[in-house]
């Protein structure tokens, strides 16, 4: 199974990579196209030369390596959705179980924002990941959508049903992992997994939701309505 987990950024995406990463079926790849996309739109992230460096593939090849033949069981990818921008191709995703992972727009920006504080919509990726669901669903499949407040409320329960969902094995070895950075880490990490190193295991239940004004409420309020047509198909057990 090519398993592709598509994300917005600061949403529990390199902790379900982690997770999954403990299966021994399982290889992961830390977001494919991050290189490629830098390279696209110029835009100046934090660590941009390290990541380009450690990311020297076109957009073609990197398709190709993520059709190439498996070495294990099972592939995860863990997908940016704000990277699929026109350029980057999407031919593999015909080829991947697909799944959406959202988080709450208030919270996403408010994470954001504090690493990156000029993030516009396109960096939060929320029309981007509407976008790309519906390109799935087109593509004939019926991608699962889940929650990350879901999981952090219930880990186990939640990731069994993801299981469940796409067909997979249960194997109780994703709910924890070691501290500490990653092998499969990208080149980035360094920047925005500093407090993910620090943990075994998902975060529990979230608090209430942050109280934005300005620049970053507008962000929020822009986002909404692609988040409320992706949560009301969110999994639920």
């Amino acid at each position: 199974m090519r398993l592709a987990m598509w994300s917005g950024p600061r949403n529990l995406s390199t902790a379900m990579m982690y997770a999954f990463a403990q299966r021994p079926d399982f290889e992961v790849w830390d977001e494919p196209f991050y290189g490629p996309y830098l390279r696209l739109t110029g835009l100046d992230h934090p660590m941009r030369e390290a990541v380009l460096a450690s990311r020297p593939e076109g957009p073609v090849e990197v398709e190709q390596r993520l059709l190439a033949p498996l070495s294990q069981l099972h592939v995860y990818h863990k997908h940016m959705c704000q990277h699929m921008i026109p350029g980057i191709p999407r031919g593999f995703m015909a080829e991947c179980v697909n799944v959406f992972l959202i988080r709450h727009p208030a919270r996403v920006v408010a994470s954001f924002t504090q690493g990156f504080p000029q993030a516009g919509a396109d960096d939060i990726g929320f029309a981007a990941q509407a976008e790309l669901f519906d390109h799935v669903r087109a593509l004939g499949q019926e991608p699962v959508v889940v929650d990350s407040a879901d999981i952090r409320d219930d880990p186990e329960g939640m990731l069994r049903a993801l299981c469940d969902a796409i067909g997979l094995d249960w194997n109780p070895v994703v709910l924890s992992w070691p501290a500490g950075p990653k092998p499969y880490d990208g080149a980035w990490a360094p920047a925005w997994y500093r407090s993910l190193h620090g943990s075994t295991g998902f975060a529990g239940p979230e608090g209430p939701l942050p109280v934005l004004e300005g620049r970053a409420r507008a962000l929020t309020d822009e986002a909404m309505p692609h988040f409320e047509r992706m949560a009301a198909r969110a999994l639920k057990i």
